[in-house]
């Protein structure tokens, strides 16, 4: 696959578990905008053609950015769910953009992602219906019951946590996405609408400092990491 892709970002969360004064995504980060970390790592990649950030209405902290590394950042509005923003973002891309063409979607807040995972994901999950960077469970799994008691452990083979990018082709990720919306389905990611619709995503392990910022502990830990391969 040679073909240059397009990502979409949802960034219309407003990160209230942060308990900040801004959306999470534009917490400074050393010294700059989380978010501005995030789109720099995806314009750097020499894969990904241009970036479409998806926006809170009215949202007043974009900086406006149209364009990183030569490459368009465009905008379009989102909507109450995350499925609801990425579809908006799908539907708003360049008119050369075909259906058939694969379009990465990435967390705003996963600024530390990893150039050659990113290539990894584009060159394993073009082979079959599309993919999305993860990694397998190492840690002991426990099931929580009443008082936070633990009532059972948990088997972990074969389950993993699930990353961003994640990556389909652009006609079956918006059909996909109109049918949990039609439907009135919750989904966490791009990867369980897919999977509803028959799909069974690629998953291609990346390194798991591919962190999503949360809480305050976990923007200590992007900057730390942003330092180090500074």
């Amino acid at each position: 696959m040679s073909a240059a892709l397009w990502c979409v970002v949802p960034a219309a969360g407003r990160g209230t578990r942060m308990g900040a004064d801004c959306p999470k995504q534009y917490l400074p980060l050393n010294g700059r905008p989380l978010i501005t970390h995030t789109l720099e790592r995806l314009a750097a990649h020499p894969r990904i053609a241009g970036l479409m950030v998806v926006l809170g209405a009215g949202d007043g902290h974009w900086p406006g950015t149209a364009a990183l590394h030569g490459k368009p950042v465009r905008t379009a509005f989102g909507g109450a769910e995350r499925s609801d923003s990425v579809l908006a973002g799908l539907h708003a891309l360049p008119a050369e953009v075909d259906d058939a063409d694969f379009v990465l979607v990435h967390d705003a807040a996963r600024p530390c992602v990893r150039e050659a995972d990113i290539a990894r994901l584009i060159e394993q999950a073009a082979q079959v219906d599309g993919g999305l960077l993860g990694a397998p469970l190492r840690d002991t799994l426990k099931r929580a019951g009443e008082g936070g008691r633990s009532m059972a452990t948990e088997p972990r083979d074969q389950r993993w946590r699930a990353f961003t990018p994640q990556m389909f082709r652009r006609g079956e990720l918006v059909a996909a996405l109109r049918a949990v919306s039609r439907d009135g389905r919750a989904v966490s990611d791009e990867a369980m609408a897919m999977e509803l619709a028959g799909f069974r995503p690629l998953l291609v392990e990346g390194a798991e400092d591919n962190i999503k910022v949360t809480t305050a502990a976990d923007l200590a830990l992007a900057e730390f990491l942003l330092a180090r391969t500074a």
